[in-house]
């Protein structure tokens, strides 16, 4: 009996150590994942490379669907392509980097809507980043200066939209605009672009946020006191859930506000975000967000790849800002969402999945839009998180 458990101990022993032999390092597994990013990515150019003015949105049931320039997603895909030729340097990526950035320059004169940062800065941006060419940085700045035609001075806040029955609507995702202001700020000179970054990053803070950190999607003003007349969660279950991918738009921006600032209130508010969302009780042990995290049939709710990914690559920055303990922590954790969303589970075979890198992201389930489908800023923020990931281990 006694040789038989020694023997059942050592197989067992072997198994293990077989296990932990086999799984891959981090690093094994951003490249990996990286390589197959570009492939990917590459199948896509190649689908609209002779199609102008088009641009990957989702697939849906089969179906791809597509936009125009002056979608809000525009300049995710060729942000793709600009950060993975930063990995590889493969020309052909430079090529479609190329193109598709620049079929992009006549948003830099679109003041109906308050996504340019997203539309250039992730284009033009890090092609800017990567090649220093001087007229990428010129439409960045003409867009800067239509971006900011959205300010309200009386009220310290960017617009959002013009739509609907708000008086005037600010969302949480303009808080990724910033970004691209504080680099025109810098590069114009401009301190302005500060200062209406700052002011919207502290009525946002003061407006948005509840006691327990997290927060509404969308704020709308009186245009006449400035007091907020509505507080809401238009994409998310309820007015008093916390929609998961907007709670990853402020963690991101308040990162962000920290880098540029160095004001301690923004890097203590983004620990408090990251807090809430981390150690929510919803939250599943690989950290891919439900697309809420009050969402009514958790478990059986869809998963939001696009919130986890957003939430890694913030959390990779966070790390370097915060101590030990935490940065260990959030590190350790931006590990488990990149290992999971390069695995089979989210990353789809080379040539399926409408050419989009991630599976199983959600637009807006309040609305029954983009429900467990790929989206194109999901595949731009998982390689934006693989890529300051591998610069960091290095």
């Amino acid at each position: 009996m006694k040789l038989i458990l020694t023997s059942i101990l050592l197989v067992g022993t072997l198994l293990f150590s077989c296990s932990v032999s086999n799984e891959k390092s981090m690093s094994e597994i951003v490249d990996d994942a990286l390589a197959s990013a570009e492939k990917q990515s590459l199948v896509m150019a190649l689908k609209y490379a002779d199609k102008e003015n088009t641009y990957p949105r989702t697939f849906n049931n089969g179906k791809d669907v597509t936009s125009g320039s002056d979608w809000w997603c525009s300049g995710f895909f060729p942000g793709v392509l600009w950060y993975l030729y930063e990995n590889s340097n493969n020309p052909e990526l430079m090529k479609y980097a190329k193109k598709y950035t620049e079929g992009i320059e006549k948003e830099k004169n679109s003041k109906g809507t308050h996504d340019l940062g997203f539309m250039l800065y992730c284009s033009f941006g890090n092609g800017y980043r990567l090649t220093k060419d001087d007229s990428y940085k010129n439409i960045m700045l003409t867009g800067a200066a239509s971006l900011s035609t959205r300010y309200n001075p009386s009220i310290g806040l960017i617009r959002s939209w013009d739509f609907g029955e708000w008086q005037y609507p600010v969302i949480i995702d303009n808080m990724m605009n910033l970004e691209f202001l504080f680099w025109a700020a810098k590069v114009s000179g401009d301190s302005f672009y500060k200062e209406l970054s700052v002011s919207h990053a502290n009525k946002t803070i003061e407006n948005h946020y509840r006691s327990d950190y997290s927060c509404f999607h969308v704020v709308s003003y009186d245009t006449i006191s400035g007091i907020p007349e509505k507080k809401q969660n238009y994409q998310g279950f309820s007015d008093v859930s916390a929609w998961s991918r907007g709670q990853a738009w402020g963690l991101y921006g308040y990162v962000v506000m920290y880098r540029e600032t160095k004001d301690k209130r923004y890097l203590e508010h983004a620990v408090r975000i990251a807090n809430f969302t981390l150690d929510h009780p919803n939250m599943p042990d690989d950290y891919i967000p439900y697309w809420d995290y009050s969402a009514p049939g958790i478990p059986d709710e869809p998963r939001d790849a696009s919130a986890g990914a957003i939430t890694a690559s913030a959390l990779i920055e966070l790390s370097g800002y915060v101590d030990k303990e935490l940065s260990e922590k959030y590190l350790k954790i931006a590990e488990t969402q990149l290992r999971t969303l390069a695995s089979p589970e989210y990353t789809a075979p080379i040539g399926e999945n409408g050419g989009f890198i991630l599976m199983h992201s959600v637009g807006s389930k309040a609305h029954n839009s983009e429900v467990d489908v790929p989206l194109t800023y999901a595949d731009y923020y998982y390689v934006e998180a693989l890529m300051r990931y591998k610069k960091l281990i290095k």
